[in-house]
């Protein structure tokens, strides 16, 4: 009861779509209309510029770092926190409240590693940025921070650093947020990935992800 109980709220939390919140309510702007279609807050850079973007990026955040907390109101079961974890990053991939299209989960997900173990979660944060600084590409990033997350949280699990469900959490998110840059991977590996600040145009009428 406890697990679905955290599964549940997780994914109410996840669904909130602060991306499309943002844009409609301050600009009146549709953020899956342009650049990647997508809601979090890589697009919303993109489409409405750093300051505009900024609640995006502290919603997407906190809604992954609730989700992990909130069961701990009820249970001590690990499990249960994981649970709500991964749910939250689902429904922002496919969010009940915008039609179930999302965002990629990078955020949300980084809020739940912190919430499940915030000193293995930091330890993630410099190769990411020195990833994003280096080369400019915020989806390459995006993959090797998930990458790092998910051997670095089975490793400690592996070594009794912490629960299995915590490792096993960062394991199957990493899997997800990887997969769900696979047309992202292939522009990489082709030369024509957006870089950081470009791609914010207007996509054809009708086509979103």
């Amino acid at each position: 009861m406890a697990i679905a109980l955290a599964a549940l709220v997780g994914y109410l939390l996840g669904s909130v779509p602060f991306g499309l919140l943002v844009g409609r309510l301050g600009d009146g702007v549709d953020v899956r209309d342009y650049g990647s279609g997508k809601t979090g807050f890589t697009n919303t850079l993109r489409v409405l510029g750093l300051r505009r973007s900024l609640p995006v990026f502290l919603g997407d955040f906190g809604k992954g770092v609730a989700a992990a907390l909130t069961p701990l109101l009820y249970s001590d079961d690990a499990w249960a926190r994981c649970a709500g974890g991964l749910a939250a990053v689902a429904g922002h991939v496919w969010p009940l409240f915008a039609g179930f299209r999302g965002g990629r989960g990078v955020l949300t997900g980084g809020g739940v590693l912190l919430a499940l173990n915030p000193w293995a979660a930091l330890l993630v944060v410099p190769p990411t940025v020195v990833t994003a600084y280096r080369w400019r590409y915020m989806s390459l990033a995006s993959i090797v921070a998930a990458v790092l997350a998910a051997v670095l949280f089975l490793l400690l699990a592996a070594f009794d650093l912490h629960s299995w469900p915590t490792g096993v959490a960062a394991g199957a998110g990493g899997a997800l947020v990887v997969l769900l840059h696979r047309d992202n991977i292939s522009r990489l590996l082709a030369g024509t990935e957006r870089k950081i600040g470009q791609g914010g145009e207007r996509r054809p009428s009708g086509q979103r992800p």
